[in-house]
């Protein structure tokens, strides 16, 4: 099928571009999935005070458009060749702006920020937060509506925007001032970016984004009227929620030239799964970057967690709503990083090599938890610490622990979403940076007892935006299409019994217990 911009399919490309937390990547591809140009750029992370973690918006939004381009031009194309933009992007950092001007009232508020953890801390010891337990409890005994049981469980997090956000209407006069006036709008990244590429026209996001901000009752498929009362959001901020695979507008011709449709608004893990092709109920997706995140997708209904498992949306096309289980470790990545900065080796493709020369880790146990420990464990005050150190201990032995700690976190989210949902594991497919380091792929598919497939590509939330974008306009006709363009680099076959790493999992958690409300008040 022809374009009205150009002659044939064959001569056209998706452009997508994905925000993560530590760069912005694009990547041009073309019919048969293949990149045929890209760019990057890394993001600068601001931290102007102790456990606060901002991005600048126009910084972020000139970045955007430099690596639009500049993949573009890797490519050897024009804009006009272009057919499609997808947009992927970390999910629950915010900002917010001016109705009127575009203006920010502030830095985008990073999904690793903690400036809200004693408001949360409070909240989830409070008597609302009792009373609204047991209320909840009540209901779902007398409905069997799981929506009630989650919210008889219910507890806030950091991570998720809800408590970030009452903070910025609490402390910043200008973010007052605007929702008083009518003019204040609430958006995440992508809805910033959309709101920019559109000069304004639209302030929209899709079910996957909102559905990650903690605000968003994914049972209801709207922004949560109850929790916007219960916490004094005002629900006026709030962009509109549309489909995931939809036409949210063309870029203004000012920026590239010519209009581009945009036709995929993604958050990233959930992009990642469907860059992965996880379409069936069972298939499991483990992202290894910044931080862990393990998704399975549960089919048409949302999964109601006791563990602190998180219930998203995975995607709306048309009338199709899937629905993901999400349990994460913030710091995978994060480790990776901060032992690059002690040097204990210069550049993380070393640390394999680095693993595997020494038999095991001397009785080390890292615990990766600078932001705290998620589920199932949930405790926000757990630091992260080496113990078991002795003067035997190398740089190799302190490597290895920290493998071993992603591994360890792996089996940890897989067990209990294995327990939870009761879904069997049809696939077990990996993405993101940390999925190049063998070790960690071998360990985990050892500890899971099952095998994991690597993908050719690791940059799957970008090619999951292309995906749905390409979807939307014709350029791929069905997810038949989609699975047969799939490429796996590598198949990790479960070669020991993780039983032979018990001992080592033991003393692991127990490492695990020490570092827990280590930074709880006395």
């Amino acid at each position: 099928m022809g374009s009205p911009r150009n002659g044939f399919m064959k001569d056209l490309y998706i452009l997508s571009v994905d925000v993560g937390t530590t760069s912005i990547r694009g990547h041009v591809y073309d019919k048969e999935a293949n990149i045929k140009g890209s760019s990057s750029e890394k993001i600068s992370l601001l931290y102007p005070n102790p456990g606060w973690v901002e991005l600048d918006p126009e910084e972020l939004w000139l970045q955007f458009v430099s690596v639009a381009k500049a993949a573009v031009q890797a490519a050897g194309l024009q804009m006009k060749q272009i057919t499609a933009l997808g947009i992927s992007t970390q999910r629950a950092t915010f900002t917010t702006w001016s109705r009127k001007t575009g203006e920010t009232f502030h830095n985008f508020i990073s999904w690793q920020d903690r400036r809200a953890s004693e408001l949360v801390t409070s909240w989830n010891n409070s008597f609302t937060m009792k009373a609204l337990h047991g209320s909840s409890k009540v209901l779902h005994f007398i409905t069997r509506r799981k929506q009630f049981l989650a919210a008889s469980i219910v507890t806030f997090s950091t991570q998720h925007v809800t408590f970030r956000l009452a903070w910025a209407l609490q402390n910043l006069k200008k973010v007052q001032e605007a929702v008083e006036e009518g003019n204040c709008c609430f958006g995440t990244i992508d809805t910033w970016l959309l709101y920019r590429l559109t000069k304004g026209a639209v302030h929209a996001t899709d079910y996957s984004n909102a559905s990650a901000t903690g605000i968003f009752d994914s049972y209801q498929m709207c922004w949560s009227g109850m929790l916007c009362s219960l916490i004094s959001l005002p629900l006026s901020i709030f962009p509109t929620v549309e489909n995931t695979s939809h036409k949210f507008g063309s870029t203004d011709t000012s920026i590239f030239g010519v209009p581009i449709p945009i036709m995929s608004l993604v958050a990233d893990q959930q992009a990642a799964m469907f860059g992965e092709c996880c379409f069936d109920t069972g298939d499991v997706k483990i992202t290894m970057g910044t931080g862990t995140f393990i998704n399975i997708n549960t089919g048409n209904k949302p999964h109601t967690s006791i563990s602190g498992l998180y219930p998203v949306v995975g995607w709306k096309i048309g009338q199709e709503v899937v629905y993901l289980a999400e349990g994460n470790a913030a710091d995978t990545g994060t480790a990776i990083k901060w032992a690059q900065g002690l040097d204990l080796f210069s550049d993380p493709a070393e640390t394999e090599a680095m693993a595997n020369s020494v038999p095991d880790a001397d009785g080390v146990c890292f615990v990766p938890s600078f932001s705290g420990l998620q589920a199932p464990l949930n405790d926000p005050h757990a630091c992260a610490s080496f113990m078991g150190l002795k003067p035997s201990t190398t740089k190799s032995h302190l490597v290895r622990a920290i493998l071993e700690s992603t591994a360890f976190r792996n089996k940890q989210l897989y067990e209990i979403m294995s327990e939870e949902t009761n879904i069997p594991v049809t696939n077990i497919r990996a993405d993101g940076g940390v999925c190049n380091n063998s070790f960690v792929m071998q360990l985990t598919a050892d500890l899971f007892n099952r095998k994991i497939n690597r993908p050719r590509h690791f940059d799957m939330s970008s090619l999951g935006a292309a995906f749905i974008a390409g979807l939307g306009i014709g350029f791929w006709s069905s997810k038949e299409e989609l699975k047969c363009l799939g490429c796996t680099e590598k198949v990790f076959y479960p070669q020991n019994v993780w039983k032979n790493y018990k001992p080592v999992i033991d003393r692991w958690e127990k490492a695990l217990t020490r570092s827990m409300h280590w930074y709880s008040k006395p």
